[in-house]
């Protein structure tokens, strides 16, 4: 399944880049297991994305939580509690 990620604020920051388009292999269904996926990367992947910090996922422009599912050509966007502008 091909989804867009979006990356916001300090996550932004700490990954470097504001999003991109990825491939995402078998089993990797939920918005959850997109952000495990991604802390599996390592570096500074795992440490903005870690289960610890304080994160806010949506997926396609509406809040929600680790157990949504995806769908083909989605858009999943990890961003922290409180953006600025």
């Amino acid at each position: 399944m091909n989804i867009q990620l979006r990356f916001f604020a300090g996550v932004r920051e700490a990954v470097g880049t504001s999003g991109e388009t990825v491939a995402l292999p078998e089993g990797v269904a939920t918005v959850g297991a997109v952000r495990d996926f991604l802390i599996a990367r390592g570096g500074a992947w795992a440490e903005a994305l870690a289960h610890e910090r304080a994160l806010r996922m949506a997926f396609n422009h509406v809040m929600c939580e680790a157990d949504t599912p995806l769908a083909e050509g989605g858009e999943v966007a990890f961003f922290p509690p409180v953006t600025g502008g």
